[in-house]
């Protein structure tokens, strides 16, 4: 059970698995006005950015899960740099299922909410581990505009047009399921950048170091065509953001 190895080499030196700055994420921590010991679950983890920052910066505790071992492994090493792996436990895992033993203050899935089948499913699977009262956090892609044709939409590693909203509509479906948004950050075209950009620079360096590697094919395919299908389609049709929810 882990992530194919594409994704691990592609985003080798991100933190952060998103489009998100540092920056954005400590915006989104303040804003939220977290209060020492609120306790959280990160379901798809990542390298456990959120949550080993907000238990430095806001004495969160709580619990990651992520499906990729070399993720996992760098979040535990993450809090133990910023001191505090007292607080905040990384566990190998598939997310899809993991529900937290004991209600939580914070449920959050930012950026991968295929775990629960889309974003209605996210939102009941967070449900299933949150407090009356807590806050849920979504991170989700939107369009920017219309998209006009499938081409696009598979350019923004899309199915089609229907895999995601427009950002209103992608509001209203979260008052729909039931959530008031009582706070957002969004990505915005240079915090896309470097999320995207950087990848390069992995994919390239790998690929030197790793020529005859049995994933060099599949490594040299995207790095020869993913700068200019960012450019021409992500970076024109697709927005991201993390929302935060409270339930009505």
């Amino acid at each position: 059970m882990d992530l194919p190895r594409i994704f691990t080499v592609r985003e080798s030196s991100h933190r952060i698995h998103n489009p998100l700055t540092r920056g954005k994420l400590a915006d989104l921590g303040r804003a939220l006005h977290l209060a020492p010991g609120t306790r959280a679950l990160d379901l798809a983890s990542g390298s456990g950015e959120m949550l080993c920052t907000w238990a430095r910066d806001h004495g969160v505790t709580g619990t990651g899960v992520d499906i990729s071992t070399v993720f996992t492994g760098k979040a535990r090493s993450r809090a133990a740099e910023l001191g505090v792996a007292d607080r905040v436990t990384f566990v190998h895992g598939d997310a899809s299922g993991f529900v937290a033993d004991e209600p939580v203050d914070l449920a959050a899935c930012v950026g991968a909410t295929w775990i629960g089948g889309g974003v209605a499913g996210t939102v009941e699977l967070l449900a299933r581990s949150l407090r009356p009262g807590g806050l849920m956090l979504i991170g989700e892609p939107y369009w920017l505009r219309e998209v006009p044709d499938r081409e696009a939409a598979e350019g923004c590693h899309a199915r089609g047009k229907d895999d995601f909203l427009l950002l209103p509509e992608l509001i209203e479906q979260f008052g729909d399921l039931g959530y008031d948004v009582v706070e957002m950050v969004l990505a915005d075209q240079d915090s896309w950048d470097r999320y995207q950009a950087a990848q390069w620079l992995n994919l390239r360096r790998w690929l030197d170091a790793h020529p005859d590697d049995e994933s060099a094919a599949e490594v040299r395919a995207e790095l020869t065509t993913g700068p200019a299908r960012y450019a021409r389609y992500q970076r024109e049709y697709l927005g991201w953001g993390v929302f935060a929810l409270m339930a009505r």
